[in-house]
């Protein structure tokens, strides 16, 4: 039997077929619009998404030559925070999804600042407009007659994998522990809707979906699909699939996603961690008849997405896969340092006023140097999260797991390791993220007996050990800060 598992990123769709043993057997992807609408917006089409799944779905299965008779369970992995309104009756949203990468409602995140320290006791988070509250808060202020909808319970509020089990299943309105964990309106000790948080924001609580562990049964797909009764058995955010999928299952294992953002994850087993340093507790996974799984988040806002503003906005390289041979062009970055803010800082910072720079610039420098530049910043940001993980979490984290299409770069894993001074080993299988999505659905259909049996088939492709002192990674994280300080404040 197969396992199939539905990855719907930030840029594109993927459906991925795994055998049992963990290999994968075929997949599909596509991408869809991004949408900027204004400086700091970021919108998708919400129809779209569910088309392009239903596409990806149908070609992995062509591509492997089954059926969904082949397929035992299916498992949902999602970016998170995306927040998506649609009619109960109708099932069409009511406007755009607006992605987490999205700045808006900065305003309504200031007439929460002064509940910080509620906020962050009762959710794990900070008062942010990465969160799906605060994006929509926005949406039922600014849409008319949205509000009144959402109180006499016509319309459903849900993040991605709210939105595509809906579509699946022809009506279920669920998600699972981890997604809810980053709307901000969860009760991370409860895993349920937060009475108080739903006082403070004053969103209806008839708008919001059931939480459901991770792992276990969601619904059946509906008829008329390509998947017409295979059972949900598998649901988690993009970042918690990715560390099911690296099998980080004890606490103090640490995974590092190098896609579209970069999301650095630390396991804190049943303990709710709590940070001084900009970190994020959240839920790792949740299973049935078991005590929650935490962890300590650290999530950097641009990092894949850099190289495609490269390729697509100003035209630097006509490809991504260009961007290492013109970094390796030079030996070094020639003291340029990019910045890529461009709707504020996540952690450490959380400065949603800070926007993207590029300094350093000197006659000197060329696409070489800014090429690089834009490579080495994700591990910048990344060594600025593992400092704030590591002091927070108590765990001294001697490696790192990665994972995501930036982690082919073997320039980039090298200059990692280099910078934090740990080893960093990339999983044989790059597609993390799908592949949790499809052991946890595996282990909840009953086709794993336990989480050592996932373990056992985890492997890895190629550990890359520093070759740095210390010296000279701290002089150039230096000069990372100093190139950060002049992002700060430009709104």
């Amino acid at each position: 039997m197969y396992l199939l598992a539905l990855d719907e990123g930030t840029t594109s769709t993927r459906a991925v077929i795994f055998a049992e043993d963990g290999r994968t057997v075929a997949s599909a992807s596509t991408e869809f619009t991004q949408s900027f609408p204004q400086p700091g917006w970021v919108e998708h089409d919400a129809q779209e998404i569910w088309l392009t799944s239903s596409q990806v779905i149908g070609a992995a299965l062509g591509r492997a030559r089954l059926t969904k008779d082949d397929i035992r369970a299916l498992g949902i992995t999602n970016q998170r925070e995306t927040t998506v309104v649609w009619d109960r009756q109708t099932g069409v949203p009511v406007g755009p999804a607006i992605v987490w990468q999205d700045g808006r409602g900065t305003d309504i995140a200031e007439t929460l600042t002064e509940h910080t320290d509620e906020i962050r006791a009762i959710t794990g988070l900070p008062v942010n407009t990465y969160f799906s509250a605060v994006k929509l808060m926005w949406m039922l202020r600014e849409h008319d007659g949205l509000r009144g909808r959402a109180e006499a319970g016509e319309l459903a509020f849900g993040t991605i994998d709210s939105w595509l089990i809906w579509n699946l299943t022809g009506g279920v309105h669920a998600t699972d522990v981890t997604n809810a964990s980053r709307t901000m309106l969860m009760d991370l000790r409860t895993g349920q809707w937060s009475d108080r948080m739903l006082e403070l924001t004053g969103i209806p609580r008839a708008m919001l979906p059931e939480i459901k562990p991770s792992v276990g049964f969601f619904g059946e797909v509906s008829e008329g699909q390509l998947l017409r009764g295979t059972p949900i058995t598998g649901v988690l955010g993009d970042q918690q699939a990715a560390a099911f999928g690296q099998c980080c299952y004890q606490p103090g294992d640490t995974k590092n996603t190098y896609g579209t953002g970069g999301f650095l994850l630390t396991n804190t087993g049943t303990d709710i961690p709590s940070s001084d340093s900009g970190l994020v507790s959240t839920v790792a996974y949740g299973r049935e008849g078991s005590e929650l799984t935490y962890a300590l988040e650290g999530s950097i806002a641009v990092a894949g997405s850099l190289i495609q503003w490269l390729r697509d906005n100003l035209g630097l390289v006509r490809s991504s896969d260009e961007i290492e041979p013109l970094a390796r062009s030079v030996s070094d970055n020639g003291d340029v340092y990019l910045v890529p803010a461009f709707s504020g800082l996540l952690a450490p910072h959380w400065r949603p006023d800070a926007r993207g720079v590029l300094v350093g610039l000197t006659r000197f420098a060329g696409r070489g140097h800014i090429a690089r530049a834009a490579l080495e910043s994700t591990a910048y940001q990344t060594a600025e999260v593992l400092d704030a993980m590591r002091a927070d979490s108590g765990y001294d984290i001697s490696e790192i797991r990665a994972d995501g299409g930036m982690s082919l770069n073997n320039l980039l894993m090298q200059f990692q390791a280099d910078l934090l001074g740990t080893p960093v080993i990339r999983s044989s299988t790059l597609e993390s993220t799908a592949l949790g999505a499809a052991f946890a659905a595996g282990l909840g259909c009953g086709l794993y007996s336990d989480l050592a049996e996932l373990t056992q088939l985890w492997s890895a492709d190629r550990t890359f050990e520093p070759e740095r002192d210390r010296d000279w990674a701290q002089a150039r994280m230096t000069r990372w800060s100093q190139a950060v300080e002049r992002s700060l404040g430009w709104v």
